[in-house]
């Protein structure tokens, strides 16, 4: 159908110029000089195809540094000559490949990517279109990434991780000017282990690390300094501030709010809507940041939809809060504790707990 609608606009145009031609009673000069631009335009469009044609499907031995034609390969993108582009790789239109970038074998990138100076794509990585990999960032192979995302500065991505489109992992924090949050300097780069998922519209900053096989859901936030263990599953539109330790296998269910300087050990269970909270005096007096201070969760403990932990308060291992309460003082190991606020009212059973 393409080439009959080409044919058929081309000839229409020819018809055009014919008749301006004779009902001008003008001279061979104008006929020919309009049917000279005619030729230039089908000559152009034809050369604009052949572009896009050169910028899809597997890369040729001349790209990349090793043959140094990288603009007679791909005119429509830019690769710097130092770039090491294996002929599997699939590299789609607009892309901009920065100096000393690696991309392993069978990569395939979409279209508008930039890959900044530095960064190493291992096998099989595919990732989508208009993403901004910064420099020095390392993935590992077979990981995915959306539409629209970004690997900031030295990022690490272990094997086969998959990330939704339009998140940020690894951005670094700007506070407000009235926040007393201090940024600091020298922040590592974010880690993530092999395996982990990251939803779409997620946030993971810098100075974060998190074990293999971690899940973060759609819209989730997780600040920086934190250590999220193997396996933690941390919902939809969940946060988690910064400087918080999050055991192994603890799952966060949508909506809660993990707060900063806490301690979650592992195997806990937090239901959705949860809240924590750190700050007694809520933002007044000095001595607060002394005392600045969340709530630790024990092992294996339980804390149901829409409770509230209280600044420091120690929710001991096995502890079942119920849901609504409110946790305003330390519970006690295999206990079940509710009301508002929370009264210890009897053990958890036998049966319920873990080995």
């Amino acid at each position: 159908m393409a080439n009959d609608h080409d044919h058929n606009n081309d000839h229409d145009h020819h018809n055009v110029v014919n008749d301006w031609d004779t009902a001008a009673g003008s001279g061979g000069g104008s006929r020919d000089r309009t049917q000279g631009l005619s030729g230039q335009r089908d000559g152009a469009a034809e050369n604009f195809q052949g572009l896009l044609d050169n910028t899809h499907g597997p890369a040729g031995n001349s790209r990349g540094a090793a043959a140094g034609k990288t603009a007679d390969a791909h005119p429509l993108s830019w690769v710097a000559a130092t770039a090491v582009i294996p002929e599997s790789v699939t590299l789609g239109p607009f892309c901009s490949i920065g100096e000393d970038v690696v991309l392993g074998a069978g990569v395939v990138l979409g279209s508008g990517c930039v890959l900044e100076e530095g960064a190493v794509l291992g096998d099989g990585c595919r990732i989508g279109h208009h993403v901004t990999v910064h420099r020095g960032v390392h993935v590992g192979a077979r990981v995915q990434v959306g539409d629209h995302s970004t690997l900031y500065e030295e990022a690490e991505l272990g094997e086969a991780c998959f990330i939704g489109g339009n998140s940020s992992l690894g951005r670094r924090p700007k506070p407000a000017a009235a926040s007393t949050v201090k940024v600091q300097a020298d922040l590592p780069p974010l880690k993530m282990g092999p395996g982990c998922t990251v939803g779409c519209a997620a946030v993971l900053y810098a100075g974060t690390v998190f074990g293999d096989r971690s899940f973060v859901g759609d819209g989730a936030i997780v600040r920086e300094r934190c250590l999220v263990g193997e396996g933690v599953i941390v919902g939809s539109g969940v946060t988690v501030e910064n400087d918080t330790r999050i055991g192994a296998l603890t799952k966060i269910q949508t909506g809660s709010y993990i707060t900063a300087y806490m301690e979650i050990e592992e195997r806990a269970f937090i239901a959705p809507m949860v809240t924590t909270t750190n700050d007694n005096f809520m933002g007044r007096t000095e001595k607060r940041f002394k005392l600045v201070k969340g709530p630790h969760i024990g092992r294996a403990a339980r804390v149901g939809g829409g409770a509230i932990l209280l600044p420091g308060v120690r929710v001991a291992e096995e502890t079942f809060v119920a849901a609504g309460a409110l946790v305003s003082k330390d519970t006690e190991a295999r206990r079940v504790v509710k009301g508002f606020p929370a009264q210890d009212v009897r053990p958890v059973p036998e049966e319920e707990l873990l080995p």
